[in-house]
């Protein structure tokens, strides 16, 4: 059962929640979040963008079969969290401590502008662009609002999810790598050509940073992570709360 107690040991500030697991778990998250920036984003470079079903099809199942593989890669390490929505989730509900919630989005944040510089990198000018970074297509859209509903409703899937999969004891947790790839990998083909898809605020930041592209960029913040604590905590009141110790 969660605890809701503030304490040094609630909040995660103690001499073990900084020892070498934590440590290991925070440079895991930071690669995989740099690995899914870079195709990720590349793949929105690749295709020109998603001009057509067929790149956004394309963009689709390289967001969604990237995540599955990262989070398969490193769940046993970190949990395969790979974005602040997840963990934020993950936070708010006590399923992780609050000291180790700040480090892994200070990782996921970073590893995400790796990402970026590393693909800016390898590309020449006139390729890159803006770094697949994101935009609303307000032309499609009733407004910045409508957009928060759409990052929020999208994030929510793919929270909830995590929980059901990955973060409930009882759930199915040797399938949380493929039902988590294919839940980014649907909201894609619904979200892309309106918001980007983002449902990650690390995936926006990093390109954001780099291309210095911030249009409506906070969007991209409140959008997932109302989704995503919204997704835990409906989840965790309604099939976890006092179910731990079954």
């Amino acid at each position: 059962m969660a605890q809701w107690e503030l304490s040094a040991e609630s909040l995660g500030l103690t001499a073990e929640d900084f020892g070498p697991r934590t440590w290991q778990a925070v440079l895991a998250e930071l690669i995989a979040t740099l690995l899914f920036v870079f195709v990720g984003a590349g793949s929105v470079i690749v295709v020109g963008g998603p001009s057509d079903s067929g790149a956004v099809v394309t963009i689709a199942l390289a967001h969604g079969l990237a995540i599955a593989l990262l989070v398969a890669a490193i769940a046993r390490v970190s949990g395969g969290h790979i974005n602040p929505a997840v963990t934020f989730g993950a936070v708010i509900t006590g399923r992780m401590k609050l000291s180790t919630g700040i480090l892994y989005v200070g990782a996921q944040l970073v590893g995400a502008v790796i990402g970026a510089i590393l693909l800016e990198a390898a590309l020449v000018g006139e390729v890159e662009g803006e770094l697949g970074a994101h935009r609303l297509n307000l032309a499609a859209l009733d407004g910045e609002g409508a957009a928060l509903l759409v990052e929020a409703v999208l994030t929510f899937m793919l929270v909830f999810a995590v929980f059901a999969t990955a973060m409930d004891p009882r759930g199915m947790a040797n399938l949380a790598p493929i039902a988590i790839g294919f839940a980014v990998l649907v909201d894609h083909l619904v979200g892309l050509r309106l918001t980007g898809a983002s449902m990650n605020p690390a995936r926006s930041f990093g390109p954001a940073l780099v291309a210095d592209v911030w249009d409506n960029h906070w969007v991209y913040w409140a959008g997932p992570l109302a989704g995503g604590g919204l997704a835990g905590l409906v989840y965790f009141f309604t099939f976890m709360w006092r179910r731990d110790e079954d």
